[in-house]
């Protein structure tokens, strides 16, 4: 009852009148009996534009996390999807995900229509990625004929991480159902599995237009969120380099600035005072030949001792210059001979 008020009387036609999604090959989907939708997953609005666009209730294979939620919040989440005919899907792998697929086959063998993306989450860049064999597994245990949508354009509308869609038209194309009864006792066959899978993959990739690449989306984006957690982590270092090299935060070990003859942080400092005036300065040594400045040690012995004639012949060069006899030296250089008997 809620399933069919959401979707003819409040969800389906504001859905109808804002987003106008266009759709082809309708008249695959039988008007009874049981069929698996596979579909490419380009957003989280997959699950809504598909229910709605289907004449016939559809149940999804929606992750676990929806229905695991804690608080108010969370419950209601829970209560919506599984209003909603969502099944939870858990995607760790083994024993939890056959019982996952228990509810799908449970849903089929009710003559219901159970949908199911192969690549087990979002494409994180627009592109078409390898799927898992679970699908294979159900379609093959179960003998239901495969049905493959392409959805156009729902990641222009809600890309991953953006919770307000933007408003522009999507489309939805319905192949024509893929029958696998060929492969009838082999559904324990992991080759056959892979085989069935990877068929379903290239018809999505035909219809959708997509470029398919066979690595697991999962994979992917545990690549990306390590790589975004690397530069996120350089990126506090070189925060915090650039912080203590202009001496925001000073590096571990480093003196406080009062010994390293700065001002503590939260000085008031007057201006024109004399601990401003030598504040961050050394003292600068008095200029040997300022006035009053007292002489060293070296310069006393200089000025103490000189060479016999440095003052005659200082003079006599300036004399020379002058054009005129140099004056008597006071240092007078008398001739040995002088005083010979």
């Amino acid at each position: 009852m809620f399933y069919w008020v959401m979707k003819t009387i409040f969800i389906g036609p504001v859905v109808n009148l804002l987003f106008r999604p266009w759709v082809k090959g309708m008249d695959n989907i039988p008007d009874s009996g049981p069929a698996v939708l596979v579909s490419n997953h380009l957003s989280f609005s997959d699950s809504i534009f598909l229910p709605l666009a289907v004449p016939r209730p559809v149940s999804f294979l929606a992750k676990s996390d929806y229905f695991n939620g804690k608080g108010i919040k969370g419950k209601l989440t829970a209560t919506f999807f599984r209003l909603a005919n969502q099944l939870p899907m858990d995607r760790s792998g083994g024993a939890a995900s056959a019982s996952s697929l228990k509810a799908g086959v449970d849903v089929l063998e009710n003559g219901g229509l159970l949908g199911i993306y192969p690549e087990g989450t979002r494409s994180p860049d627009g592109r078409l990625y390898r799927g898992k064999t679970g699908v294979a597994k159900l379609v093959l245990s179960t003998g239901v004929p495969v049905i493959p949508v392409a959805m156009i354009g729902t990641d222009k509308v809600q890309p991953i991480g953006r919770r307000i869609p933007n408003i522009r038209r999507i489309g939805i194309i319905v192949g024509e159902p893929l029958d696998f009864s060929r492969y009838a006792g082999l559904e324990n066959d992991r080759f056959i599995q892979r085989s069935v899978t990877d068929e379903i993959m290239y018809e999505l990739m035909r219809l959708s237009g997509q470029e398919y690449v066979d690595v697991y989306a999962s994979t992917v984006k545990e690549k990306l969120a390590a790589g975004k957690g690397v530069k996120a982590a350089q990126a506090r270092g070189a925060a915090v380099r650039l912080s203590a090299d202009s001496g925001a935060v000073p590096r571990e070990g480093a003196a406080p600035p009062s010994e390293a003859g700065g001002k503590l942080p939260g000085t008031v400092t007057v201006i024109g005072s004399a601990a401003a005036k030598g504040a961050g300065t050394a003292p600068k040594p008095a200029a040997a030949d300022a006035p009053g400045a007292e002489p060293d040690a070296g310069t006393r012995r200089r000025r103490k001792f000189r060479m016999p004639g440095t003052n005659g012949a200082r003079a006599a060069g300036n004399a020379k210059d002058n054009g005129s006899r140099p004056a008597a030296s006071n240092d007078r250089d008398e001739d040995p001979r002088s005083h010979t008997a």
